[in-house]
């Protein structure tokens, strides 16, 4: 119950800065003319500013520089990041969801606004806790070309994309290629282990990186048709990606180790060093991947304020793999893998005028066939099935804006002689009231069920050292997540400032446990009887210092973090903050962001995601953009990973460091031509795809 003292706390503070709301005054979205932004009840609507638009070379550039609360946006490696455990993230283009390719082709000069949905509803499936929205004005004449080309000065890693679409009558044709590689051999891994044997001995293992090398090569190619009218669009995408050489991995060890044998008497107690040992052994992977998909997308408006939207997608995914794990002796697989998915959606709307009613249903099929054989001989075949049906409403009470739906979902997994069937729940309930013209509270309430991942249950054991093996649990069945989120927002033209705590409870969770046998150790994941649950305090402030000129923004909160089981409890507390700020001046951009990382536990293992910061400066000309980043300045080695494991049979300290990330300097070329542009009404794009192969992999 201790754990829940932070929310009478915060609605104590809400009590003392609540002030009494004028008669007749009614929940309306007040928007904050500085910062461009509309709060809404399941997050906010951000209209960026013309600087903002005319200096944003892409869609990742562009989300960068709105500093959204909760993520962590990369414009040279192209990566939304969530800086929580909370979920996924999804970028979506008029409600659908974007790819890499549709983010770095996006044209400014169709952009509308932003939505930022941090407590997104039912209708966006389960496992997703942060969606942006990208809304665009939709052509209907001319042709738009261009090319966005990152390159990295400090070492090898590229990322070329050229693009063009064009329109004739109700038709767009677009085509987008897009080529990527990477060769880094600057990463620098090291790793302390301590294993306690059944017979009292401890085995000490220092793990060091000598040499290594990661590198790719891939490329993309997308295929776009669209027929639209004022009230109706059809679309097609058919999207191909395959590694034009295998992803490659190489790392050379220093292996040392030495064990202490401890003797219990009834006399006395005593310990022996054995002599250390020292080996130097490496390990190899390699991985190549093709993957076609086909999207249909259909989106029909009617009379009365009501809309269907249809959308199915295929995908097949090609799998060939190599993993060697030599330390201790040889050890070495292959996985041939295929995998089939189909996955449809259909939602029907209603713009009433009290609130808007939302009905829809998910349809999945998947088939894996990953055969592994060498050392890990095993046929993994499994046949999976979801059907997804939600309903959802949205509107307003008076001073009261509301949002509350109903997910059901049934699972069903197959797998040898093993099968199950779930049947899951989600209720989610979200309440926003004003306590004054400027100050309004939100409180979000959910019950949810996660699914582990298909690899994780599947019946297959990898070697990940000389010591540990990796084993699938096809026992695992869905935990129940309870989550309740309270928030204080202030906004006036110049500032907006939000506190937020949160508290979430996982019942019969999937955390990770260690057995083991005979001097081996076996990682797996077990539900019976867990509970894992966390909550923090964060505050978020952005200040516009100088409208549309300077912006500063600032945030940071306590995290405290409880894993119990029958075999263990740990807790846990981090900080974590970050902080940017963004000048424009006339042609130039500038602007500086750094956060200290994502820092949590989970089960057995601390984990520690590592800080970043950045510097850029980009040049606009008329058709032609310039931008210079500096990753990680004034530091030679940046942290890149960092985790520790806490079993009561294993203690481990790991850590890696990157020289290739280290000083990092990357310029992006982004050339962009259009003619005769004409746009309407807003109409959606749409990319969904099935990325999940099932393969069980080393870590």
């Amino acid at each position: 119950m201790k754990r829940l003292l932070f929310f009478p706390i915060l609605v104590a503070m809400i009590a003392v800065h609540a002030q009494d709301i004028k008669e007749g005054e009614t929940l309306q979205e007040v928007t904050v003319k500085g910062s461009k932004v509309v709060q809404r009840v399941d997050g906010q609507t951000i209209y960026p500013t013309r600087q903002q638009l005319e200096s944003s070379t892409n869609g990742y550039s562009l989300l960068s520089k709105l500093t959204l609360p909760h993520l962590r946006i990369d414009p040279v490696m192209h990566t939304v990041t969530a800086l929580s455990n909370l979920g996924s993230v999804q970028v979506r283009i008029n409600d659908m969801v974007a790819s890499k390719e549709d983010l770095l082709s996006l044209d400014m000069k169709a952009v509308q606004h932003i939505d930022y949905i941090d407590n997104p509803g039912v209708r966006y499936g389960e496992g997703i806790a942060y969606v942006i929205n990208i809304i665009v004005k939709k052509p209907v004449s001319g042709y738009d070309i261009g090319a966005d080309l990152t390159n990295t000065l400090t070492t090898v890693n590229g990322d070329e994309t050229v693009y063009g679409k064009f329109n004739y009558g109700k038709s767009e044709f677009g085509v987008n290629y897009s080529l990527g590689y990477q060769n880094f051999k600057g990463t620098e891994y090291e790793e302390k282990a301590s294993y306690e044997l059944e017979s009292g001995t401890e085995y000490n293992v220092l793990r060091q990186q000598l040499e290594g090398q990661n590198k790719s090569l891939d490329h993309k190619i997308q295929l776009t048709y669209s027929l639209s009218d004022s009230n109706y669009v059809f679309q097609s995408k058919l999207s191909a990606h395959r590694d034009i050489q295998p992803d490659r991995s190489w790392t050379k060890f220093d292996h040392r180790s030495n064990s202490v044998t401890t003797r219990h008497s009834s006399s006395n107690l005593g310990s022996a060093l054995a002599a250390p040992s020292f080996e130097n052994y490496e390990d190899h992977s390699s991985s190549r991947t093709s993957s076609p998909v086909l999207d249909l997308y259909f989106h029909q408006d009617f009379k009365r304020h009501q809309s269907l939207t249809a959308n199915v997608v295929g995908t097949y995914i090609h799998t060939d793999s190599h993993a060697e794990h030599n330390e201790g002796g040889s050890y070495a697989y292959d996985v041939t893998g295929k995998t089939y998915s189909l996955w449809t959606e259909a939602i029907y709307e209603n713009r009433l005028k009290p609130f808007t009613l939302s009905l829809g249903t998910q349809y999945g099929q998947k088939y894996i066939n990953n055969e592994y054989s060498g050392d890990a001989v095993a046929s993994n075949s499994m046949r999976s099935s979801m059907f997804y049906f939600f309903g959802q409403l949205k509107g307003r009470l008076g001073k009261l804006g509301y949002m509350g739906g109903l997910g059901v979902s049934t699972r069903y997994y197959r797998q040898a002689e093993w099968n199950d069937r779930f049947l899951l729940f989600r209720p989610k309930m979200t309440l926003a009231y004003p306590l004054a013209r400027n100050l309004k509270m939100k409180y979000d309430f959910e019950i949810s069920q996660h699914v582990s991942q298909i690899a994780l249950v599947s019946d297959v054991s990898i070697k990940q050292n000389a010591m540990e093996t990796l084993v699938g649990n096809p026992e695992i069945s869905p935990n129940r997540v309870t989550s309740h989120d309270l928030r204080l927002i202030y906004f006036t033209p110049k500032i907006m400032s939000e506190l937020q705590g949160y508290w979430r409870l996982n019942a019969n969770c999937n955390m990770e446990k260690y057995t083991r046998k005979d001097g081996h150790f076996y990682q797996t994941q077990t539900n019976a009887g867990n509970e894992c649950s966390f909550f923090f305090i964060q505050s978020y402030n952005r200040w516009e210092a100088i409208p549309e000129h300077l912006s500063i923004t600032l945030y940071g909160g306590i995290y405290r973090f409880f894993n119990f089981t029958d075999d263990y409890r740990h807790t846990y507390t981090a900080f974590n903050g970050g902080a940017s700020v963004e000048a424009y001046l006339g042609k130039w951009t500038l602007t500086a962001y750094a956060d200290n990382g994502w820092n949590f536990m989970e089960g057995e293992h601390r984990g520690h995601q590592p800080a970043a910061w950045y510097l850029t400066a980009s040049y606009q000309m008329k058709n032609v953009a310039l931008s210079l980043y500096a990753q990680h300045p004034f530091c030679a080695r940046p942290l890149t990973h960092k985790t520790e494991v806490l079993s009561r049979y294993i203690h481990k300290e790991a850590s890696q460091h990157s020289r290739d990330l280290g000083n990092m300097l990357t310029l992006n070329l982004t050339w962009h031509l259009s003619s005769g542009r004409k746009y309407r009404d807003i109409q959606r794009t749409m990319n969904h795809r099935d990325t999940e192969t099932g393969i069980l992999q080393s870590k």
